[in-house]
């Protein structure tokens, strides 16, 4: 789903060029999405991971040189089980044809859920909570990137990350999503 910028983006641009948006974050899909976040139902990333690759081939963005999944911390991980930004980011590389790194954009900090915090908390809660590999920052320098996650509220994961990236020399960064809030949230 294609949109114009929001207000907030509009005051602030974010540093990264445009996002894809499959569905907004509302009856049914917030069910299935808590189910595959936190409920261990990894096999839903086979359908959410197919109706965002729809979602992109409709808008038809730049075509990235990397799909990057908004990596979990490791603590996160290990009380989840696994990475559902991964999960999505290997069907959208399968049915993409396009090419995606797990670990190239690390989490370091273990933060607090965003979900528990307002937009300024959630920003200053992911400050530096973002890096590209020290020893493969060179993967990024001149690409075009796509982030790769199943939610955006604020989009506070989606900025840190993306200003990560261009930190490490990215060209351009876009922002693809299973599902987005309403803009009244931001």
């Amino acid at each position: 789903m294609a949109s114009a910028a929001c207000g907030a983006c509009l005051r602030e641009p974010p540093p990264f060029e445009q996002t894809v948006c499959a569905a907004d974050y509302a009856f049914p899909w917030v069910g299935l999405i808590a189910e595959f976040k936190f409920r261990g139902r990894v096999e839903l990333a086979g359908a959410l991971g197919g109706l965002l690759a729809t979602a992109v081939r409709r808008a038809v963005p730049p075509r990235p040189a990397l799909l990057l999944p908004v990596p979990l911390a490791d603590a996160r991980l290990c009380e989840r089980g696994y990475d559902q930004a991964w999960a999505l980011a290997r069907v959208l590389a399968r049915e993409l044809g396009l090419p995606a790194e797990p670990r190239l954009l690390q989490r370091p900090l273990a933060t607090a859920h965003q979900a528990e915090l307002g937009r300024a908390a959630r920003q200053r809660n992911l400050r530096a909570a973002f890096m590209v590999d020290p020893l493969r920052r060179a993967a990024v320098r001149g690409l075009r990137v796509a982030l790769v996650d199943d939610v955006m509220t604020t989009g506070a994961t989606l900025r840190e990350a993306a200003a990560a990236l261009r930190h490490a020399g990215a060209s351009a960064v876009d922002a693809w999503v299973v599902a987005r809030t309403a803009a009244e949230a931001d």
